[in-house]
C-alpha cells in the first residue's frame, strides 16, 4: 500500500490517516486523501467481482483491516436510446446507482467510511441526512455492530429513506430545522463526544464513491465525454472526479471527462456562484425542491465540486421542479429505470443544455441517477395521481382500456 495522507486543499497541511479529523486544523479547509498511483490496473481488477473492492489498491484501507460490505457497486450502466433521442443527442448512457444494496450511491461510501470507523476503533457512528445517506449508514452500521445516530430535518425526509433508517435499528432524532442545521448540529456532537461523522465531509466516504469512475471506464472501455451527477452536499461529483483523476495518474486511462454538475432551481448555490464568477458561497436559508436528497443551502464540499466543474471545464446548471418531474416520468415510461427526484435532475439538465447549445448533438452523455424510485414513493403519487377505481365488470374495464394507444416515441 502506497503512504497514505490527509490533506488540506486549500493550504496543503497534511496529516496522518490515524487523525479522527474531518477539516484542517489551521485554515479549517476541506481535507481529501492522498496516495500515489498504486502498481495496479485493469487486468487485475477483472479478476474479481464487479464492485467498489474490485478497485481496492486504489482505496486507501490497510492490509488486514475488516471490510464492511454488502456487495455494493457494480451498477448497471443502461444505454437509453430511446431517452437519448428525446434529451436530443447522439448516445446517452444512465449509471444506475438505485442498484445499491439500500438504493443509492451513498452505499459506495459508507463501505469505505464505515471499514475507516472499524479500524479506528469507533464504537458509535452519526450523520446529518436528507434521507439516503441515513439509509446507507443505518445499514452498514448494522452489518458492522456499531451504535448509528441520525440527526433528520423534521417533515423534510421521504418516507421510503426514513422506513430504512429506523427499521436498520438507528437512533433517529428529528430537528425542527433544515438539513445545514442537522449538519452543524452533529458535527458538534461528533467533537464533543467522540462519536464519529460519517456525512460526505469525511474524506474516506469518498474515497468509496469515486470508484464511480473506474466502473465507468471499465464498462465502457474508455473515458467518456460527458459525466452529469446532481449536486447536493457536493461530494459525489467531486469524487467522481477524483476517480478519473487517478485514473490518468496511475497512466491507465487517457483524458478525463467534462464534469456537469446539475443542481434544483430551489436549491442552487453552487450554480448561483458559478453563474456569478464568485469565489465564495453564498448559501441558500431556505432551500427548497421536490427533489429532497439535493434540497441542501450551504453544500459543505462546495469547494471540491466547483475545483471538479471548472477544473474540467465542465459544466453546470439549475433546474426547475416541473423539468425534474417530467424527466423523471420520462425516464421511467421510456426506459423502464425508477429513479428518485434527484436522480433524474442529471438527465434534464442535459436535455437543456443540449437545447442551448452548451452541449453537442453528437455528444455521448452518462448521466449518474442516485438513488431508487421507492425512495420517495410520496412524490410518485403526488405527480402521478392514484390508480383509477372501477366497478368488477368489463364494460367499466373496455371504456378505460385502449389497445390503439401509441408509445411515448
Amino acid at each position: 500500500m502506497s503512504e497514505i495522507t490527509l490533506r488540506c486543499i486549500s493550504c496543503n497541511t497534511e496529516y496522518g490517516p490515524e487523525e479522527i479529523i474531518y477539516s484542517c486544523k489551521k485554515c479549517g479547509g476541506l481535507l481529501e486523501v492522498r496516495m500515489n498511483p498504486p502498481e495496479a490496473g485493469f487486468d487485475d481488477f477483472s479478476r474479481r467481482a464487479f464492485g467498489v473492492w474490485r478497485y481496492r489498491e486504489f482505496i486507501p484501507i490497510e492490509e488486514g483491516a475488516e471490510i464492511v460490505s454488502l456487495d455494493e457497486g457494480g451498477t448497471p450502466l443502461y444505454r437509453c436510446e430511446r431517452l437519448a433521442k428525446w434529451v436530443g443527442v447522439r448516445s446517452l448512457f444512465i449509471k444506475y446507482e438505485g442498484r445499491n444494496p439500500t438504493g443509492s450511491f451513498k452505499d459506495r461510501g459508507m463501505t469505505v467510511g464505515v471499514t475507516k470507523a472499524k479500524s479506528l476503533g469507533s464504537k458509535a457512528v452519526a450523520c446529518a441526512s436528507t434521507g439516503n445517506t441515513s439509509a446507507s449508514l443505518a445499514a452498514y452500521a448494522a452489518r458492522s455492530a456499531l451504535t448509528c445516530y441520525v440527526i433528520l430535518p423534521s417533515g423534510k425526509v421521504a418516507m421510503g429513506k426514513l422506513a430504512q433508517a429506523l427499521m436498520h435499528g438507528a437512533k433517529v432524532i428529528s430537528v425542527k430545522g433544515n438539513f445545514d442545521q442537522a449538519l452543524k448540529l452533529v458535527m458538534d456532537i461528533s467533537r464533543n463526544m467522540g462519536i464519529y461523522l460519517l456525512n460526505s465531509i469525511n474524506p474516506w466516504r469518498l474515497e468509496g464513491q469515486k470508484t464511480l469512475a473506474f466502473e465507468l471506464v471499465d464498462q465502457l472501455g474508455y473515458v467518456p465525454e460527458f459525466v452529469a451527477v446532481p449536486m447536493g452536499n457536493c461530494g459525489n461529483i467531486s469524487a467522481i472526479w477524483k476517480g478519473f483523476v487517478e485514473l490518468e495518474d496511475a497512466g491507465l486511462t487517457r483524458g478525463k471527462p467534462r464534469m456537469f454538475g446539475v443542481q434544483a432551481a430551489g436549491a442552487a448555490p453552487v450554480v448561483e456562484m458559478l453563474r456569478k464568477n464568485l469565489d465564495r458561497l453564498s448559501p441558500m436559508k431556505s432551500p427548497e425542491t421536490v427533489a429532497t436528497a439535493i434540497r441542501i443551502g450551504n453544500p459543505v464540499n462546495w469547494p471540491k465540486a466547483v475545483n471538479a466543474i471548472r477544473s474540467s471545464n465542465g459544466l453546470y446548471d439549475a433546474i426547475s421542479d416541473e423539468e425534474i418531474v417530467e424527466t423523471q416520468k420520462m425516464i421511467a415510461c421510456l426506459e423502464g429505470i425508477g429513479v428518485e427526484p434527484a436522480s433524474a435532475a442529471s438527465v434534464a439538465g442535459v436535455r437543456k443544455a443540449v437545447s442551448s447549445g452548451s452541449i453537442p448533438k453528437d455528444a455521448e452523455v452518462v448521466c449518474v441517477c442516485t438513488g431508487h424510485l421507492l425512495k420517495d414513493p410520496e412524490e410518485v403519487i403526488s405527480v402521478c395521481g392514484k390508480p383509477i377505481e372501477i366497478p368488477p365488470d368489463l364494460q367499466a374495464v373496455s371504456e378505460i382500456i385502449r389497445p390503439e394507444q401509441t408509445p411515448l416515441l
